[in-house]
C-alpha cells in the first residue's frame, strides 16, 4: 500500500506542473491589460508615462521567460505575490474566501452522501416498483434543474412563507455555528441537490449490476442474510464508481458555485473568479487556477487511495 501511495503522489507533480505552464502562457494570450483597466477603466485620463511607471512596479514590462521564472519559484517557495488590482497578498485575498467555499462544499457533500446512498440502493433493490420510479424522477428533477435556479425557489420559498432570508454577512462556524449553518445550509442543499442526483444514479445502475454478479447468486445459495449480502457484497464494490464521481462533484464545488454564490450574496472563490478574470488580474487568476488544479489533483489522489482499500486487487496488482 505504501508503495502504491507513494507512486499515486508522484504522479501529482507533472499534472501541477504542466497546469502552471498552460495557466501562465494562455493568459499572456489573452488581450487586456489589467493597468490600462485599473487606472482607465472609468474613464480616467491618464498619461502613458504612469502607465508604465505602473507596469514596471508589477513586473509586466519585463520579458515573459523572466516572468515565467518568477511564478515558478514563487510557485515552488509558496509565495503567490500580490494581487495587481487589490496590492494585497494572493494568499489573503483567497484564504479569506476560501473558508465560505469549502464549507459550503463540505456540507453539500454530506447532504448529498446522506441522501443519495439510502435513495440509490432502494431503487436498485426495488427495481420496476413505483419507488424505484419515484426515485428516478427526483434524481432526473435534480439533474435537470439548474442550482442557482433551484436557490432561487430556496430563497422566494423562504421569504413567502416564512417572511425570513438567511443573514447576509458571513458568521464563520467557530464564532456563532448557529449563524452560520443558517445562512449556509441553503446554498448547500440547492447545490446537494444535484450532487445527490448523480450520486444516487450512479449507485443504482453500479449496484444492479453487480447484483448480478456469480459471487452475489453463490452468497445467497450458501444461505447468507440478505442484509449482509447487500452490505457486505454487493454495496461495496457498487461504490467504487460512485465514490469517483463524489470526488470529482467535490472538487468542481470549490470554483464552480460562481452563480449560486451570487444567488445567495456569498463572497466565496466563485465569485472571485469573476471579478479577477473581469480585471485581468493575471496573478490572482493564476493562483486560483493552481489551487482549484491542485483540489482535484489531492481528490483524485484520495479516490485512488480509497479504491485500492475497497478493491485490493488495485493495490496489489
Amino acid at each position: 500500500m505504501l508503495r502504491y501511495t507513494v507512486h499515486r503522489v508522484l504522479l501529482m507533480f507533472p499534472t501541477l506542473i504542466g497546469v502552471a505552464v498552460l495557466v501562465f502562457f494562455m493568459l499572456r494570450v489573452i488581450p487586456g491589460d489589467v493597468v490600462e483597466v485599473k487606472l482607465r477603466g472609468d474613464g480616467g485620463n491618464v498619461s502613458q508615462e504612469t502607465i508604465e511607471m505602473e507596469r514596471h512596479r508589477l513586473g509586466l514590462d519585463k520579458p515573459i521567460l523572466y516572468q515565467f521564472k518568477d511564478w515558478m519559484v514563487g510557485l515552488v517557495t509558496l509565495d503567490l505575490g500580490k494581487s495587481m488590482w487589490t496590492d494585497r497578498p494572493v494568499t489573503e485575498e483567497i484564504s479569506i474566501r476560501l473558508e465560505l467555499s469549502l464549507q459550503v462544499a463540505i456540507m453539500a457533500s454530506i447532504v448529498a452522501v446522506l441522501i443519495a446512498i439510502p435513495l440509490g440502493t432502494t431503487a436498485a433493490l426495488m427495481r420496476g416498483t413505483w419507488v424505484d420510479y419515484a426515485v428516478r424522477i427526483i434524481t432526473i428533477g435534480g439533474l435537470s434543474i439548474p442550482s442557482f435556479w433551484f436557490g432561487m425557489l430556496i430563497m422566494i420559498s423562504l421569504l413567502y412563507f416564512f417572511n425570513w432570508l438567511p443573514p447576509i454577512t458571513f458568521t464563520p462556524i467557530y464564532v456563532d455555528p448557529v449563524a452560520n449553518l443558517t445562512q449556509l445550509i441553503w446554498p448547500a442543499l440547492a447545490v446537494g441537490y444535484r450532487y445527490c442526483a448523480v450520486v444516487a444514479r450512479m449507485i443504482r445502475s453500479s449496484l444492479l449490476e453487480v447484483l448480478n454478479e456469480d459471487y452475489i447468486r453463490t452468497a445467497r445459495a450458501k444461505g447468507v442474510y440478505e442484509k449482509l449480502v447487500i452490505s457486505r457484497h454487493a454495496l461495496r464494490n457498487a461504490l467504487l464508481p460512485a465514490i469517483t464521481v463524489i470526488g470529482i462533484e467535490f472538487a468542481f464545488l470549490i470554483g464552480g458555485l460562481v452563480v449560486t454564490e451570487q444567488v445567495f450574496n456569498l463572497n466565496g472563490i466563485g465569485m472571485l473568479f469573476v471579478q479577477s478574470v473581469s480585471r485581468n488580474d493575471f496573478t490572482l487568476i493564476q493562483a486560483m487556477v493552481m489551487m482549484v488544479a491542485a483540489f482535484y489533483v489531492v481528490i483524485n489522489l484520495v479516490v485512488d487511495l480509497l479504491y485500492a482499500v475497497f478493491d485490493p486487487r488495485i493495490r496489489y496488482g
